[in-house]
């Protein structure tokens, strides 16, 4: 036995041993590095070839192609040119030998070594490399392999990885570029040729109008002269296996091809033909005699798919030259017949159940094609005669309404969606054609709106809408039925923006016939003692009414929509409309709460108990939707007649008061408080306080002996009745405001809210005992949220608004300022007191007024010690996290105030932020707290620049960029070395917002102009930035780094290129001397910031490339 015999039987025994299923771990390891020691030395491919020419070892043939794919990608510098030309020479002779021998993924892998060759040789020193693969590629018994050669050259030269210089890359698709004419032709030559060669050669008649087909000639106009006609009448021909096969690689090389070549002639209309040919096989159902249907279906509908892919590819590209703008509305008239063949219907299918037979990716293809069609080139194709789009829509519409899966009709109706945007904005833009534009979709748009709305109504749709789930959660946080209702309600809107009195009169009057059966269930209550029962028990009755509930809680839904179609200039002109929706809202939810529907037994309580409860919270939603509306109205009628509006309000307070109770469901109990929620603040009738439901719920939410609301509906009464006393009632002067009426009142009413808080005061100079913490904390957090979402709702509103809050919370934020050092040590206190004095600070600094302020900055930093800071810091996530955010939050908001009088506080915030907390975070991930340090940070800088740079206005004219006198130089380097730092590490989030910091520091202050910065400090960024770009740690922001890296460098040019480029390039470890000129060289010296863009990248791109290639030398090479 030979030597080389010899060891192929041991790596044989080897690579067995190591996919045994009993080799040990430890042993895995040994093997493994027994093989990568072989793979490095130089003469190891000579084994591997003889290994792969004399194994049949699948394993064995892997790892010697490794082998030699490690030699080419890594170490083919360093290879002597004679074994080079001897590897060139022997793989393809052992590829053409053992092909069809090999496993296909043998096979595949052989082939992408050798692609890799050409990737580093061709054309210099590999001249014939796609030569050869062309002649395959024509050779009948060779072409699967030469399709095989081509689709790799394609996917590794056309798009090729980093370890290429960008010279090459550029010679490498140039060189392509030239050959894809050669190959677009030689793969249109074999599709056609196995199509001529399978299709029936004796003529077919088309079929006869009579047949059952409807719509043949639907697109009739398009389908002119005979290659249409030929493409219509032809039937689809049956495939041998080998042709099936050979056409699938031919589509799947062309896919690839048309991902990166532009839109040319080069894409010949024959070509597009076979294409639309082999698109055929997804949407034609016949199976062919002799072949098991399943195979002959699965792999012609994988011809039907991979023609959509190429097709998709081209229609993708939106940047279309006006010679192919020709090929491409043939394309679309050829794909608009297999749309016609996909919606035909005939005796023996409906277009629904068609669509269910054929593959599901290929339907998937075609609807991604139609949305291509729509979002990229509708408006290039609308205006040409040759294309009616009229019949296009109403094939399309055929074809979302039946769709066989849910996800399916998703995507159709954002089609139709995408649609809907492109005419609003086209009508937008041509107001004085907009009813001719109109006209012409009008029918379609009817057509739409009908069929959206039957689909979401049981009463039409029944057995798709119960197949919808309505428990789980999606990651949108809503259920399956919920998504389908918002996406369908979607289209809804768009359409009656663009027909809003049609779209009215299809809607309203089908809502009127669901709310006459809800009206109509008071005859059929039974009360029987303290029961009230819904005397409705018969099955069949029961799930009618379900049904009917079910679509009148969705059309209350739609109704709400609308609202905002009936207010702004079109309000006189629409407003009978939404009168009459407004008074029949008010009508309902006054009937639903006088006879409590949601209390009523039912003979099925799991479902109709859901629906009546559901039915009556959705007509208070939509009644709030018109809240914008009656706001409208008022100010039309404030010097009027009000009587009109005033029952609108009463009645509709009416319906909301009763349902303010705990013993409401939930669900209902919320719709209630939003409801009253839009009357004080949207509204806001200057009566509303006075009426007597009102007045009460202002009892009910006073009075400490009532059962309390859960939270959040006790936060919504609570900000309902404060800013019906708060807010400027709209439409009248200052004088007719009664302010002192209302601040007396407001006083009251938070008396009443804080009254067991303001009790916390004595505890205040005394440490919590175990026995009363508890109920102190509750009481906590009972109070604040509640104060600090009354103070949040009116912190962009007018002073008096604020100053009459300040007063009446006045004692409140004092026994809360007493309580913090008490509660420093309990997170949960703090983060809710925090966030309480963080809305202040936001909504109410300028009532509080300096001092006081003053005492509460220096109460927190004097207990955020740097102990306590660590303590809340290291647990991350936790409380104490949250607590330190607000706390910096807080300083922000302070940092920002224009004025003199918190500067004082500058020298202690920014000790924090640096001696404090950024020591504990610096090292730590800590992402929370580190992002709004450096905010915080930010806002120092940006609000507070003349802290450290003092220069005038007037002398920065006088000498034009005038020398500035620096301050607080030591605090200002902190600063920036915190930034720089931030750099260095992995959290994307903190680098991408630091580096805008910087950016905005820049453009607002002249940042990188700075004296100090420009001499000690600008190089030093741009060389972590450049570092940062050749890690490729944060690829992600290539763009945002190249960016700051030019308006760094542009501060002086000149400096950049004679003093950083060569000190960074002198720096840069792994390249030699030759290299560094060469890199230096084409960085060319432009000044605009796209020339610039390239030349970083390109620098970034081949100093990685260099380091790879030397790298891969072989020790003690002479580099020349």
């Amino acid at each position: 036995m030979s030597l080389e015999e010899s060891s192929l039987r041991a790596l044989e025994s080897l690579m067995t041993e190591f996919f045994h299923s009993c080799t040990t771990n430890e042993r895995k390891r040994e093997i493994e590095e027994l093989l990568n020691n072989f793979a490095q030395q130089m003469g190891a491919w000579r084994h591997c070839l003889y290994f792969l020419s004399n194994t049949r070892n699948e394993y064995v043939m892997m790892y010697s192609l490794t082998v030699f794919e490690n030699l080419v990608n890594k170490m083919w510098l360093g290879v002597a040119s004679q074994d080079k030309m001897e590897i060139r020479s022997c793989l393809p002779k052992l590829l053409l030998a053992q092909h069809k021998a090999m496993p296909f993924f043998i096979r595949n892998k052989l082939c992408k070594v050798i692609v890799d060759i050409g990737r580093q040789d061709w054309p210099m020193f590999y001249h014939d490399f796609f030569t050869n693969t062309l002649q395959l590629i024509q050779s009948p018994t060779m072409a699967f392999l030469g399709l095989v050669l081509l689709k790799t050259t394609s996917e590794e030269l056309a798009c090729p990885r980093e370890d290429l210089s960008v010279a090459r890359k550029d010679e490498l698709r140039k060189l392509l570029l030239e050959q894809v004419p050669t190959v677009l032709g030689l793969l249109t030559g074999i599709l056609e040729t196995i199509w001529d060669k399978h299709s029936v050669t004796a003529a077919t008649p088309p079929p006869s109008p009579t047949s059952g087909e409807s719509g043949e000639n639907l697109l009739g106009s398009l389908l002119q002269g005979t290659q249409y006609s030929k493409l219509l009448s032809q039937p689809i021909p049956a495939l041998d296996d080998d042709s099936q096969q050979l056409c699938s690689l031919a589509l799947e090389c062309l896919a690839h091809l048309f991902s990166w070549i532009p839109l040319s002639t080069s894409i010949t209309p024959s070509l597009l033909a076979s294409i639309f040919h082999f698109a055929r096989f997804g949407c034609d159902l016949r199976v062919k005699p002799k072949t098991p249907p399943s195979i002959y279906s699965s792999c012609s509908s994988r011809l039907g798919v991979l023609a959509m892919t190429c097709i998709n590819e081209l229609v993708s590209k939106n940047c279309v030259p006006l010679d192919f703008e020709e090929y491409l509305l043939r394309m679309f008239q050829q794909t608009f017949f297999l749309l016609q063949r996909l919606t035909r219907e005939n005796n023996a299918h409906t277009v629904k159940s068609r669509l269910q037979e054929l593959d599901e990716s290929y339907v998937e293809k075609f609807t991604d094609f139609l949305r291509l069609f729509v979002s990229v080139h509708l408006r290039r194709i609308e205006s040409n005669a040759q294309f009616p789009v009229v019949e296009f829509l109403a094939l399309l519409f055929k074809y979302t309404f039946n769709q066989p899966t849910h996800e399916g009709y998703f995507a159709c109706l954002d089609i139709w969606s995408i649609f809907l945007d492109y005419l609003t904005t086209k009508i937008k833009s041509r107001l004085a054609d907009r009813d001719g534009v109109l006209n012409r979709y009008k029918d379609a748009l009817v057509l739409l709106l009908r069929e959206v709305l039957n689909r979401i109504q049981f009463r039409y749709n029944q057995a798709q809408l119960e197949e919808l789930d309505d428990e789980t959660l999606d990651d949108d946080q809503q259920t399956e039925w919920q998504r389908y209702l918002r996406q369908s309600l979607e289209v809804v809107v768009k359409v009656m923006e663009l027909l809003p009195s049609h779209a009215f009169a299809t809607l309203f009057p089908v809502l009127q016939e669901d709310l006459d059966v809800y009206l109509g269930l008071q005859q059929f209550i039974v009360t029987s003692g303290t029961s009230r029962r819904l005397n409705i028990t018969a099955e069949n009755d029961c799930r009618r009414l379900h049904c009917a509930l079910r679509d009148l809680s969705s059309l209350l839904q739609a109704v709400g929509r609308l609202a905002g179609y009936f207010i702004g200039d079109v309000f006189a002109a629409r407003f009978n409309d939404a009168l009459a929706v407004v008074e029949r809202l008010v009508e309902v939810t006054c009937y639903g709460s006088q006879i409590s529907l949601y209390d009523l037994e039912t003979a099925v309580p799991s479902v109709l108990k859901p629906d009546l409860i559901d039915v009556h919270a959705q007509s208070l939603a939509a009644l709030q939707a018109y809240s914008h509306w009656l706001a409208q109205f008022y100010s039309e009628v404030q010097r009027q007649n009000q009587s009109r509006f005033i029952s609108l309000v009463t009645s509709t307070m009416d319906a909301t008061a009763p349902l303010i109770t705990a013993k409401v469901p939930e669900k209902l109990l919320l719709s209630a408080c939003h409801l009253m929620v839009s009357m004080a603040t949207t509204v806001r009738p200057v009566f509303l306080v006075t009426l007597p439901a009102v007045q009460n719920i202002f009892n009910l939410i006073t009075e400490s002996q009532t059962r309390r609301l859960p939270q959040e509906a006790h936060m919504l009464v609570c900000r309902a009745l404060s800013n019906m006393l708060l807010l400027p009632w709209s439409n009248l002067p200052e004088s007719e405001q009664q302010w002192q009426t209302r601040s007396s009142s407001h006083a009251s009413l938070l008396a009443a809210l804080t009254r067991h808080y303001r009790l916390l005061r004595g505890t205040a100079n005394q440490p919590p005992h175990r026995l009363g913490l508890e109920d102190t904390k509750a009481v906590l957090h009972q109070t604040l949220p509640v104060l600090r979402d009354i103070v949040d709702s009116i912190s962009g509103e007018s002073t008096k608004s604020r100053q009459i809050c300040y007063q009446s919370l006045q004692e409140s934020v004092q026994v809360s300022l007493g309580l913090f050092p008490v509660f420093i040590q309990q997170p949960d206190v703090t983060d809710e007191m925090l966030s309480f004095f963080l809305t202040l600070f936001q909504g109410l600094r300028v009532q509080m007024g300096v001092p006081f302020t003053g005492q509460i900055i220096h109460t927190f930093l004097s207990m955020f010690t740097r102990e306590q800071l660590a303590a809340s810091i290291l647990q991350e996530g936790s409380a104490g996290c949250r607590v330190v955010e607000k706390f910096l939050k807080i300083l922000q908001v302070v940092v920002q105030e224009p004025g003199q009088a918190f500067k004082p506080f500058l020298p202690s915030i920014i000790a924090l932020c640096m001696e404090q907390v950024y020591p504990i975070v610096a090292e730590r991930s800590s992402p929370d707290v580190k992002a709004e340090m450096f905010e915080l940070l930010y806002q120092v800088l940006h609000h507070n620049w003349r802290y450290f740079f003092k220069t005038s206005v007037l002398a920065s004219v006088q000498r034009g960029s005038a020398e500035e006198t620096m301050e607080n130089e030591a605090q200002f380097s902190a600063a920036m070395q915190a930034f720089g730092q931030s750099f260095l590490q992995p959290d994307i989030h903190i680098f991408k917002q630091n580096l805008s910091y910087l950016e905005s520091l820049n453009s607002k202050h002249k940042l990188y102009h700075r004296k100090l910065f420009r001499t000690s400090m600008l190089f030093h960024f741009i060389n972590v930035l450049l570092q940062v770009l050749l890690h490729k740690s944060h690829d992600l922001l290539q763009e945002e780094i190249a960016l700051a890296v030019y308006n760094m460098a542009s501060v002086d040019f000149d400096a950049f290129y004679s003093a950083f480029m060569p000190e960074f390039l002198n720096g840069c470890q792994g390249v030699d001397a030759n290299q560094r000129a060469v890199l230096g060289r084409n960085f060319k010296l432009e000044r605009d910031l796209p020339s610039f863009t390239q030349s970083v990248h390109r620098l970034v791109n081949d100093l990685r490339y260099y380091r790879l290639c030397n790298s891969s030398l072989p020790t003690g090479t002479v580099k020349l």
